[in-house]
Parts: C-alpha cells; sequence; structure tokens
C-alpha cells in the first residue's frame, strides 16, 4: 500500500474517533427532554383536573353555606343574610365530602352579608416530574355563593 493512501485512510479513522459517542449524547439528551415533556402532559393534566375537582368541592361547600340563611332577618326586615350557622355548614360539607380526608385543607370561609366565600387548598404529588426534583406542588380554588330569592332577583 502506497504511502500517501495510508495516511488519508488513517486521517479518516482518526476522524471517526473524534465523533465516537456524539450521537450517544445526541440520544441521552433527547430522551431526557422528552421525558420532561412527557412529566409536563401527565402531570400538568393531572393538575388541571385536581384544580377543577378543588373548584368543584369549594363551589359545593358554598352553595351548602348559602342555604343558611337567616331567619329572623328575613322576617323582620325582608333582607336575606346569612346566619351565623352558614360557615359552618360550608366546613362540615367539606368534611362529610371526603375533601379533608383526601388532604385537602380548609382555607377561609368568610360571611359577609348574603354572600359566603369558601377556600380550599390541596398538595398535588407529582408523577414524572418528581423525577427532575418537581415532588408536589399547591393548587388552591375559591368560590362564592350566595342565595337566589326567585328569578327577578337574579340576572
Amino acid at each position: 500500500m502506497n504511502a500517501p493512501l495510508r495516511h488519508r485512510l488513517r486521517a479518516a479513522a482518526d476522524r471517526h474517533d473524534r465523533d465516537a459517542g456524539a450521537a450517544t449524547l445526541f440520544v441521552i439528551g433527547l430522551s431526557t427532554m422528552l421525558l420532561v415533556l412527557a412529566g409536563l402532559v401527565v402531570d400538568g393534566g393531572l393538575a388541571i383536573n385536581a384544580r377543577a375537582q378543588a373548584a368543584d368541592v369549594a363551589e359545593q361547600a358554598a352553595r351548602a353555606g348559602a342555604q343558611e340563611i337567616d331567619e329572623n332577618v328575613l322576617r323582620d326586615t325582608g333582607q336575606i343574610e346569612l346566619g351565623d350557622a352558614a360557615a359552618g355548614r360550608a366546613e362540615d360539607f367539606l368534611v362529610a365530602s371526603g375533601f379533608v380526608a383526601d388532604g385537602g385543607q380548609i382555607g377561609d370561609i368568610d360571611v359577609v352579608g348574603d354572600e359566603i366565600t369558601v377556600g380550599v387548598t390541596r398538595q398535588y404529588d407529582t408523577m414524572l416530574l418528581s423525577l427532575i426534583g418537581f415532588n408536589q406542588f399547591s393548587i388552591a380554588a375559591e368560590a362564592t355563593a350566595r342565595p337566589a330569592v326567585g328569578i327577578d332577583a337574579e340576572l
């Protein structure tokens, strides 16, 4: 074999050795990115679902509390106000619904006039994002309700 051909073959082999492992790094990087993307999709979807469930529970608790109209004020003045038991009824609903037993926390329950506002929070444990250090995040929801007193009194 002549020297120039041998030199060209050796140069080609040297260039090939410098590229060794480049595809492996590319596949590892791409796999990591796809895993993070899958985590965002899966955990993001579950978080949206958990947020909707927390909002649903807060709305139902607020509606339950809005049923506690102060009958004495209604009879005396004709005005609708929620009674002292409204906050207790909303809290009882949250406990009875299993929200607290499932790890939910009752936030503020505020009764002002004829409105009750119920806030709830829940910690959500991630599935795939925990592989990169995001173990959990907090989901909060708030709902307000007031009693409806006839068709012409509502918009």
